[in-house]
């Protein structure tokens, strides 16, 4: 075979999986667009298909067509010639280069080679060095968080909400597909010793062979369950249930007041928004509801952290059980953090210091990430936070008073995926620790 064929064919392995990543990004791409614009409203996602916006035409397979659909329609719909929004490419756009530039970063870049002035392959996670079949399961599970993230991302920026679907979607996908992972490759007996999966490095960090943590994090999870159950059964109140009353009376206080000023508005003041949040006044007797809430997720982690250890006993936890353990301890970490900083500021400042959607986006990540990259992320979000103050306030924006936590979680979980290797490095410069640290 001639060098020419043999680059040829180089060049066709190394790039055509790149396109198909990059293709199956703009189609996710697509979906966040449906999922942003039908979620807020409370429309089902799959019924009825895409339409315009403006006309209500249902839109051929041509006019779908991620990306290109736009262009060749050159943003106007070919049905009423109404200009179409340039998000829905931009955000395709976006999407897909996401996942291409991920499969790039982790499968492509090769170690030790620098292009311009950067060593890529340096920030590939260590687990994604055993090439991308073995770890296609745990690679699914993050392009499957990233495209959540966008979605969570765009609808928090535009309606200060969080629908917890998007948060649900990769925590069962990492609860499935994760311990999947483990058993496909531990199934490969020519290169692996049974039980142990010699080099091979798990894509979430796993706690110990002991059944304690098993049981514990198990115990937990049955005990959210539960908590839930009783919430819906009416037996534990249900946190902020009377918000609604409380700013219908606070609006209509509000334009009495606007009407009874000499030249005043009777409009009705904007709702919905973290100014008219914050001003609830009963978010301490919310954070005890919210304490009893969490009480059988404590009391179930504990008793099932001694009954696993006594039924285990010396035994060896099986490696996908111990990967379900990562999965659920990343979980109820990332969870467990930001409900900290809600329950411990909220009673400090007597306002309602954190939402609870951004519990469940920090818990979703720490489920398919791990609970080290969850605990990273919260203070990546913290930074990123702080810029975006630092920002709104050189240029006089809104942005520092404005900006939703769920993006900067968003955001910080992304530095955390693409960087980690660059974090342990700083980290081991700041706490003096020549070569840096090497994190779970």
């Amino acid at each position: 075979m001639s060098d020419f064929k043999m680059h040829a064919y180089g060049f066709v392995a190394t790039w055509l999986p790149v396109l198909w990543v990059f293709a199956v990004g703009a189609c996710v791409g697509s979906l966040v667009n449906v999922l942003v614009y039908r979620l807020p409203k409370g429309l089902p996602v799959i019924v009825p298909s895409s339409r315009c916006p403006k006309c209500d035409t249902k839109l051929t397979f041509k006019e779908n067509i991620p990306i290109l659909g736009w262009l060749m329609l050159r943003g106007k719909c070919k049905f009423c010639k109404q200009p179409i929004s340039a998000e829905y490419p931009i955000v395709e756009t976006i999407v897909a280069v996401l996942f291409a530039a991920t499969y790039l970063l982790w499968y492509v870049a090769i170690p030790g080679r620098e292009w311009l002035g950067v060593e890529w392959g340096a920030v590939k996670p260590e687990w994604a060095r055993s090439g991308v079949w073995e770890t296609l399961p745990a690679f699914t599970v993050l392009l499957i968080l990233l495209g959540s993230l966008v979605a969570m991302t765009i609808v928090d920026l535009k309606t200060y909400t969080i629908p917890l679907v998007l948060t649900w979607v990769p925590v069962g996908v990492a609860v499935v597909l994760h311990p999947i992972n483990t058993l496909f490759v531990e199934g490969d007996a020519p290169r692996y010793t049974a039980g142990t999966l010699g080099d091979w490095i798990f894509a979430i960090p796993d706690p110990s062979r002991s059944w304690w943590w098993l049981g514990l994090c198990g115990g937990a999870v049955i005990g959210l369950v539960i908590a839930n159950f009783l919430v819906s059964a009416g037996l534990i109140g249900r946190s902020f249930a009377d918000y609604d009353e409380w700013e219908a009376k606070a609006i209509e206080k509000e334009k009495a007041k606007r009407a009874s000023e000499e030249g005043g508005s009777t409009e009705d003041p904007e709702a919905n928004t973290p100014e008219m949040w914050v001003q609830y006044p009963h978010a301490r007797r919310e954070m005890v509801r919210e304490l009893a809430f969490l009480a059988p997720a404590a009391a179930l982690g504990w008793g099932g952290a001694i009954l696993a250890q006594n039924l285990g006993g010396a035994a060896d936890v099986p490696l996908w059980l111990r990967v379900l353990t990562g999965v659920m301890m990343g979980y109820l970490i990332g969870g467990a953090v930001i409900w900290g900083v809600r329950v411990f500021g909220s009673f400090a400042f007597g306002k309602e210091a954190m939402g609870l959607g951004d519990v469940h986006v920090l818990a979703a990540i720490g489920a398919c990430m791990g609970w080290p990259d969850a605990i990273l992320t919260f203070f990546a979000a913290v930074l990123v936070g702080l810029v975006m103050a630092v920002v709104g306030m050189i240029f006089k924006a809104k942005v520092a008073r404005m900006m939703a936590f769920g993006p900067c979680l968003a955001i910080g979980a992304m530095v955390v995926l693409y960087a980690k290797p660059l974090i342990e490095i700083g980290l081991g410069e700041l706490m003096g620790k020549p070569g840096g640290f090497d994190l779970p």
